[in-house]
């Protein structure tokens, strides 16, 4: 089997959403990967919203509640629930990607 070029390989990978660079907490897909269906027999075109949610934490500040990269959202002091971010944060994240 041959090894696909790395010319290729960078360009695949450039076209993937950026929320891949983390595991997916969802499917339990691996850094890289593409999230899957519950069955693991069909990948999905797009991340699970909660891979989305754990890229954004990472790479972006938050405008709306003023935390760090790293640093989960909260509203008045309050965790947001299953680990959501402001969507806010999701703009400065897509901004830091591009």
């Amino acid at each position: 089997m041959t090894r696909m070029p790395d010319s290729i390989r960078h360009t695949l990978r450039a076209a993937q959403h950026p929320a891949r660079a983390v595991p997916c907490p969802h499917c339990g897909a691996h850094e890289h990967q593409p999230c899957t269906t519950p069955s693991k027999r069909r990948l999905m075109p797009q991340p699970h919203p909660q891979r989305v949610s754990n890229w954004v934490q990472i790479v972006a500040c938050c405008p709306a509640c003023q935390v760090e990269p790293g640093v989960p959202c909260h509203e008045n002091g309050w965790p947001l629930r299953n680990g959501d971010t402001h969507p806010r944060r999701h703009i400065e994240a897509q901004e830091t990607a591009a």
